[in-house]
């Protein structure tokens, strides 16, 4: 089931998955080649991203508990790996879309 993503309070127009569950967290975005509705994933808790396997690249948000953007990574390509260790969460978006959202660390995410 999908939600909306709200960037600072304000309906972002995009929906996400949200995997707070070992296997739906385990399984992640592999054998999708294509993100439009949902527009990425929601994955709690989790502090890194491995893109072993991936055939495409994410931008990928790193928030605390509270949501706020600790680091941003955009465009991680596949076989490439990204970590933040203070992180409560990460969000995998379409490659691209946190430029269109204009997203970046101090920016508060949420979904609803």
């Amino acid at each position: 089931m999908s939600q909306r993503l709200f960037v600072d309070g304000r309906p972002a127009g995009v929906r996400l998955r949200l995997a707070d569950r070992w296997h739906q967290r385990a399984r992640g975005l592999l054998g999708v080649n294509r993100l439009d509705d949902p527009a990425g994933l929601w994955i709690t808790p989790c502090n890194s991203v491995h893109m072993l396997g991936m055939g495409i690249a994410l931008d990928v948000a790193f928030v605390d508990a509270s949501g706020r953007i600790l680091k941003l990574v955009p465009h991680l390509r596949p076989w490439r790996f990204a970590a933040c260790w203070r992180a409560h969460a990460t969000v995998e978006l379409r490659a691209g879309l946190a430029g269109e959202l204009a997203l970046r660390p101090g920016r508060l995410l949420a979904l609803g």
